[in-house]
């Protein structure tokens, strides 16, 4: 399998190797972590790195050339479509450097000038054409040390390759490290000798934990360990597995191999290697790739079943497409999709009915059902009925895509049309729920020409409206939900609770300000829905809360949400219901300032649509912890959430959750990249100009420019926000912005204005983070002890939060207030305990205020205390120490591979550094020299 070095994702902790996304590798960057810290000391070293394709050494490079801070990086790689074109590579490497080139040495300088076509000539002498490249990249690591990189040797043309192969073995050892990643070829013969670095297959947890990483949905164990194993560990092989597999097949073998998309070559390749088999060799090579958890005594039980007996695996093994062994494990796992589709529908369910025949019903039912099903030829009520009994237990094991895909699969072998259409509507819910959006839609289509009864109808009308809503991101599926949940009342008053809570749930994501008439309606409705005859559910506490909120204000409606916020964190809620219910409830906290609540049913919800493989619910989730890690002053979880927010996104093919991503740039404080974020959320045809995401894009926007000391565009961006109550939570957020902004541009009565509105809200929700935050801001307003006592509530209450990185904040403005009372030593303590936590927090925009602060009150700043020749370069320090053991300006040029100019050049740049004037005076500098040397 001929797979491209991929990057290797999920962090496996902060600041090492998985920080920069490789996992397992620690040997590996040790070793380059080394190799750059000796060419900053002027040792610097050839390391060839070698392995297969796909084991990740594109990836070390470039975790190589992110960690050679203060060095000069060239990078060069061969390409298969230029081997024939001579010298192609070697001009990527000396190309930076070319400018140099009229330096060098004439017969070097021509050797080279007529390789690269910038000369005429006969053709370059081979060792010239060496020692001028020598000469170059010596020349340019005069100032600062240099790393070369090489990838894909193999493919380099001839003549490159041998220049660099002259390179590697006689470059000498000044600051110059050079890595080249090559595959097994013929170049081993030219590099042999030189250190090297073997990149081999994960190790198998690491690789599974590279595995689960790249994958959206739930991962069965048995058909995760097949995978690993016939990746054999390789990083390239797992994370193009984890691209071409469906989520079906993933949650426990339940899809086809087939169903892979394969390149034309490749497939016709394989195909062309499995014609030649004999037929008991292709037979046994389908069972093994209709048997995702390769079990070796169920495959050969089904071979045998067909006739096949051991002798059959030869000829495959012989072909390389499987290992020699008892165990029929496929060396590419792409020959496993071939396979299957290569093999005739009646040769594959000839295979399912030997693996069903094979498998015990009593100890894998699931399994067992399954083969059953692919095995049936038509309509089959029996094995329809045992695929549906099936479903639950598939999804213990395998989630809610495997639920779905028995699911599936029961429907299109059941006969009876109503029936067929009740088990189709069945398996469409599950899918949506796994996020699986175009399945959905199919077997919606399926229930929907079958007869439904009335209840079916009606949940089929729910289903669809919610797949409208979702896609709409809540506009267009308003007035679709609140049909669905009048249709269901009658029917179905449980069902109907659910459709007002998705209508509440779509108003607030995007229709809010343009639908106060049908939310006021829907309030009204859901709160008539209540059915009395059982205890109130914390899903109906919710619903109750969310009506009184839209009927009878905020200061009405927030004890009730505090009291359902309660019901849920204090009871575990089953999956369905959970996974409909928290997605708001987590909202909802930011609406009444809970933090703790919101921290806690954000991991809860989290988790849960983990482990049930819910992939719909999966990206808003993990955009809501993106928001709690954020809040509290955790930078990196919250980003690696949001990059898992988009990975789900793409693999679903759900529009993209861009809170996160808008979010961490704001309180990053990175000016381009936050505005462009911002105006593309006011643009998006999915916010539609309105609604709660185009709030918060302008929240981030007033948080942006406050940190950024920018006041005029904070306080237009927090009045925007602010605009529309009815947006809660970011228009509440976006007041406190506002005080802010317009007390630091000498507005107070705007800011007095909206002190009043936001202590409408915080006093209402009454907690130390609502309560914090209006302290802070009276503080802003207030002068003399009133103004310190407001900063200390406000600091002593959102002490108590989650909410560090406003409790940050707070002590910024504290110690920017002290400093304007001359209280320096007071507004010290204050900056430096700010600029503290918020550069560790990685809010920069706000930490560069409390750095500029600092600076105000007098705060020292520490300063170098090298001596002044640590300031010379490696380069300088090595001319100079071979000066001082009497070489000539020629032998120092001949040894370091320098023209007479450049080491002339770089002696007087010494001398002046030094104050002295001669060679005669170097001696007397040798030990700081010496240290100079073997310093950065």
């Amino acid at each position: 399998m001929d797979v491209p070095d991929a990057p290797i994702s999920s962090p496996e902790c902060p600041g090492g190797p998985a920080d920069r996304g490789l996992r397992g590798r620690r040997r590996e960057c040790d070793v380059l972590d080394r190799l750059v810290a000796s060419a900053r000391t002027g040792r610097g070293q050839v390391l060839v790195v070698r392995g297969e394709a796909g084991a990740g050494k594109t990836a070390l490079l470039e975790y190589l050339l992110e960690r050679a801070d203060g060095c000069r990086a060239v990078r060069a790689a061969g390409a298969e479509s230029e081997t024939e074109l001579a010298f192609a590579g070697l001009y990527q490497l000396c190309a930076p450097f070319l400018d140099r080139l009229e330096g060098l040495p004439g017969p070097r300088r021509d050797a080279l000038g007529v390789a690269f076509g910038l000369r005429e000539g006969p053709g370059p002498d081979p060792f010239l054409a060496g020692l001028a490249v020598l000469s170059l990249l010596s020349e340019a690591a005069a100032d600062r040390p240099l790393v070369c990189v090489v990838d894909d040797v193999q493919w380099l043309d001839e003549a490159s390759a041998r220049t660099l192969a002259f390179v590697a073995r006689h470059l000498p050892a000044g600051p110059v490290a050079a890595v080249l990643a090559a595959r097994p070829c013929d170049m081993e013969r030219r590099l042999a000798g030189l250190a090297g670095l073997a990149v081999g297959g994960l190790a198998h947890g690491d690789a599974r934990a590279l595995l689960e990483s790249a994958l959206p949905g739930r991962l069965d164990e048995r058909v995760c360990d097949a995978i690993v194993a016939e990746a054999r560990g390789n990083p390239g092989v797992l994370l193009g597995l984890a691209g071409a597999l469906s989520l079906e097949e993933l949650a426990g073998g339940f899809g086809l191999p087939g169903a892979a998309s394969l390149a034309g070559p490749v497939e016709e390749s394989l195909r062309q290697r499995l014609a030649p088999l004999p037929p008991a060799t292709r037979r046994l090579l389908l069972v093994a790739a209709a048997e995702p958890t390769l079990d070796p005594v169920l495959v050969w039980q089904a071979a045998g079943v067909l006739g096949v007996g051991a002798a059959a695996a030869a000829p495959a093994a012989e072909a390389g497409l499987i290992e020699s062994g008892r165990q029929v494990r496929f060396r590419d796992p792409l020959t496993r999709f071939a396979v299957y589709r290569a093999a005739s529908p009646q040769e594959r369910r000839t295979v399912h009915r030997a693996l069903a025949v094979t498998t015990d019903p009593g100890t894998d039912p699931v399994r067992w059902a399954w083969h059953r099903g692919q095995a049936a030829p038509g309509p089959d009520e029996d094995i329809a009925g045992d695929l549906e009994r099936a479903a639950p237990a598939a999804r213990a094991s395998g989630g809610l895509a495997a639920d779905a895909a028995f699911r599936e699969r029961a429907a299109e072998l059941t006969p009876a049309a109503g029936e067929r259409a009740r088990r189709a509507l069945a398996a469409a819910q599950a899918k949506h729920q796994a996020g699986a959006a175009e399945g959905v839609w199919r077997m919606l289509a399926v229930a929907r020409t079958g007869p439904l009864d009335e209840v079916g109808r009606a949940r089929a009308e729910l289903l669809g409206a919610q797949l409208t809503a979702g896609a709409s991101h809540g506009r267009d599926g308003l007035p679709l939900l609140v049909k669905a949940a009048r249709r269901l009342e009658p029917l179905h008053p449980g069902l109907a609770r659910q459709a007002y809570r998705d209508a509440f749930s779509a108003a607030l994501a995007g229709g809010g300000r343009q639908a106060a008439g049908t939310l006021v309606t829907t309030a009204e409705a859901a709160r008539a829905s209540r059915c009395g005859s059982r205890p109130p559910r914390a899903g109906d506490l919710l619903l109750d809360g969310l009506a009184a909120l839209v009927t009878e204000g905020y200061a009405a409606a927030a004890p009730l949400l505090k009291h359902a916020l309660d019901a849920f964190r204090a009871h575990e809620v089953p999956l369905d219901e959970g996974l409909g219910w928290l997605p708001l409830a987590c909202r909802v906290c930011g609406d009444i300032w809970d933090d703790k609540g919101w921290s806690v049913l954000s991991a809860r919800l989290i988790q849960l649509a983990r482990d049930a493989g819910a992939l719909r619910a999966l990206p808003a989730a993990l955009a809501s912890g993106v928001a709690v890690h954020l809040l509290a002053g955790e930078p990196a979880q919250a980003a690696l959430l949001a990059q898992q927010a988009a990975a789900v996104a793409r693999a679903t093919g759900q529009a993209g959750e861009p809170d996160g991503p808008l979010l961490l740039a704001a309180w990053g404080g990175r000016d381009r990249e936050a505005c462009q974020l911002i105006a593309a959320a006011a643009t998006e045809p999915a916010a539609g100009g309105d609604g709660q995401r185009l709030s918060t894009a302008a929240w981030a926007a007033a948080v942006l420019h406050n940190g950024l000391s920018h006041y005029d565009e904070a306080l237009a961006a927090a009045e925007q926000a602010s605009a529309c109550p009815g947006d809660l939570a970011p228009a509440s957020w976006s007041l406190a912005e506002l005080v802010e902004a317009a007390v630091r541009a000498g507005q107070p009565g705007r800011a007095a204005a909206a002190v009043e509105r936001l202590s409408q809200v915080t006093r209402a929700a009454g907690t130390d983070w609502a309560l914090g935050i209006e302290a802070r801001c009276r503080a802003l307003l207030s002068e003399g002890e009133a103004a310190e006592h407001e900063y200390v509530a406000a600091m002593e209450r959102l002490g108590r939060t989650q909410v560090r990185v406003e409790l940050a904040r707070a002590c910024l403005l504290y110690g920017e207030w002290l400093r304007r009372e001359n209280r320096r030593a007071d507004a010290r303590e204050q900056l430096r305990t700010a600029h503290q936590m918020l550069a560790a927090m990685r809010v920069e925009g706000f930490a560069e205020r409390a750095r500029l602060e600092l600076l105000a009150t007098g705060e020292t700043v520490r300063k170098r205390t090298a001596e002044t020749t640590v300031e010379l370069t490696p380069q300088e320090a090595r001319i100079a120490l071979l000066a001082v053991d009497g070489h000539t300006n020629p032998e120092i040029s001949a040894r370091l591979f320098l023209s007479p100019r450049t080491v002339e050049w770089h002696l007087r740049k010494v001398f002046t550094k030094l104050g002295i004037s001669s060679r005669r005076e170097l001696p007397m500098a040798l030990p700081n020299l010496e240290r100079a040397a073997l310093s950065a």
